[in-house]
């Protein structure tokens, strides 16, 4: 990476960070952005979830560093943790391929458009009147396998 930062000028992301001391480092070596991904758990089945990973990752590079999450975004509720943990922005990939298989672009569209629909349904039972207004004192642990769920 800081042979690629050496040679190029412009903007410079990093995908794949699963893990605070990665992240860090990425960050000393001039990172600008970074995506937390496992790529989708295909290569490495038993790799830590991006939604796990990211508050730790988020606490050690702290808030100037845009952070990205990639992989297990299914629902408007799964957005609306990103964000309390520390994204900026998330990626769906998955969903959009299902719509898109099964019904086209069209496909795509409506399932874009219920995740829409299910971010701001969310963030109204939430009490809070934009993504912005998200934060990780909304979350509580869920009683399973420690994942996390929506306070309320």
């Amino acid at each position: 990476m800081a042979w690629l930062r050496q040679n190029w000028s412009g903007r410079l992301v990093i995908k794949g960070v699963l893990h605070p001391q990665d992240a860090q480092r990425a960050a000393a070596l001039g990172a600008d952005a970074l995506i937390v991904s496992n790529h989708g758990g295909r290569q490495l089945d038993g790799a830590v979830a991006p939604l796990h990973a990211l508050p730790a990752i988020a606490q050690a590079v702290g808030s100037d560093m845009p952070l990205f999450l990639d992989g297990g975004i299914r629902r408007g509720t799964d957005v609306l943790k990103a964000l309390a943990l520390g994204a900026r922005f998330v990626f769906v990939g998955r969903p959009t391929l299902c719509g898109l298989a099964v019904g086209g672009a069209h496909g795509v569209r409506s399932v874009l458009a219920l995740l829409q629909q299910e971010i701001e349904r969310d963030l109204a039972l939430l009490g809070c009147s934009e993504p912005g207004a998200v934060d990780a004192g909304l979350l509580r642990p869920h009683p399973r396998a420690g994942r996390l769920q929506a306070n309320g």
